[in-house]
C-alpha cells in the first residue's frame, strides 16, 4: 500500500494511476487530500472546506475497474455534486450534517464521457447520528421544450413517442435531452434536441425559458425525482404559426438518431387536451409553468 499527501490545486498521482490535475475537483475543494491505493481497494481521501475537521473517503465498489473509478471522480457529474453540497443551500452548509464516505458503484460511458454515474453517499445527521437516504443516480442537467403550434384557430402541442425501458412502456413526452458537456448551453441543446427528435428547426432567440420564472432560490431548474436522481431540467417554450399541412406532416413522423437507439415517433395533440394526454412530468410541469406565467402577466402569448 502507498500513501501520498499533496495540495489539492497541485495534484500528483502514482504513475500507474494518472489523474488530470486540471479537471479532478471543483474549485470549492481547495484543501489537501491524500490518495491510498492497494491491490484490493480503490480509495481516495479528500478534505472539503465545508467540513475541515472530517475527511471524506471515496472508494470503489468490488468489481469496479480502476479506469471507471478514475472516470467517475474526474467526471463533471461528480464534481458538480461535490460543489452542490457545499453551496449556501447545500447539505453541508449549516454544519448539521456531514459527509463520511462515497461509494462509487457503477459507471456508464457515453463514448469518452461519463453518461450515468451510480454512487452511495454516507451523509450523517449529527443530531441523531443516523444516515440520511444517500443513493444517487447521477445524470446531470437536461432540457425539454414545450412546442405550441397555432394553425387555423387551434393550438397544438408536439410530443414524441419513445421506448422507455426503465418503465417498460412507450411514453408520450416533450422533446428533451441531456447536456453533452458541462458548458451550460441549455438553449442550444434544446434547439438541437428538437431538431433531432421532431425535425423542426427552431431559432435559439425564439425560445422562452419557463424555468427562469421560478424564484432565484430554486436555481431556475426543476428536479423530477430528487429522492434518487440529481437530474435538473430547464424547460423551454416555443410558440409559432404553421399551416394545417405542416401539422399533418408532423403527425406520425418517425425520427431520432437510429444509430443511438432512438426510435421516435412524433405526435401532435390539441393543447387543450395535453394535460390529459401524457404522463410525462416534464410536459405537465411545463404546462403548469406556462399557465401560471400567463396568469401572472409574465407571458403574453
Amino acid at each position: 500500500m502507498m500513501r501520498l499527501s499533496v495540495p489539492l490545486c497541485g495534484v500528483a498521482f502514482f504513475n500507474e494511476f494518472p489523474f488530470s490535475s486540471s479537471t479532478l475537483w471543483p474549485k470549492t475543494c481547495t484543501r489537501t487530500f491524500s490518495v491510498t491505493m492497494s491491490t484490493s481497494e480503490l480509495r481516495h481521501v479528500i478534505n472539503l472546506p465545508a467540513q475541515v475537521d472530517q475527511p471524506v473517503f471515496i472508494v470503489g465498489a468490488p468489481g469496479l475497474s480502476d479506469t471507471h473509478f478514475r472516470n467517475a471522480i474526474e467526471s463533471s457529474l461528480f464534481k458538480q455534486w461535490l460543489k452542490n453540497i457545499q453551496t449556501e443551500t447545500g447539505l453541508l452548509a449549516n454544519g448539521a450534517m456531514s459527509l463520511k464516505q462515497v461509494l462509487i458503484q457503477g459507471v456508464d460511458m457515453f463514448g469518452k464521457r461519463v453518461g450515468f454515474l451510480k454512487f452511495k453517499a454516507d451523509v450523517i445527521d449529527k443530531e441523531t447520528g443516523q444516515k440520511v437516504p444517500g443513493i444517487v443516480f447521477s445524470r446531470g442537467p437536461a432540457v425539454a421544450v414545450l412546442i405550441l403550434l397555432d394553425s387555423e384557430g387551434e393550438t397544438y402541442a408536439v410530443l414524441t413517442e419513445q421506448v422507455r425501458v426503465p418503465v417498460g412502456r412507450l411514453l408520450l413526452e416533450l422533446p428533451a435531452g441531456m447536456l453533452d458537456d458541462d458548458q451550460g448551453d441549455f438553449a442550444g441543446t434544446a434547439v438541437r434536441e428538437v431538431e433531432e427528435e421532431t425535425g423542426i428547426h427552431l431559432n435559439v432567440h425564439d425560445m422562452v425559458d419557463l424555468t427562469a420564472f421560478l424564484d432565484a432560490s430554486t436555481g431556475g431548474r426543476v428536479f423530477p425525482s430528487p429522492g434518487g436522481c440529481d437530474e435538473e431540467i430547464s424547460l423551454f417554450l416555443y410558440r409559432g404559426n404553421v399551416s394545417k399541412e405542416k401539422i399533418e406532416q408532423l403527425q406520425g413522423k418517425e425520427t431520432g438518431l437510429r444509430d443511438h437507439g432512438e426510435l421516435i415517433k412524433v405526435h401532435v395533440v390539441p393543447y387543450s387536451k395535453l394535460w390529459r394526454a401524457t404522463a410525462d412530468a416534464k410536459a405537465l410541469t411545463a404546462v403548469a409553468l406556462y399557465e401560471m406565467a400567463k396568469r401572472d402577466g409574465l407571458l403574453s402569448c
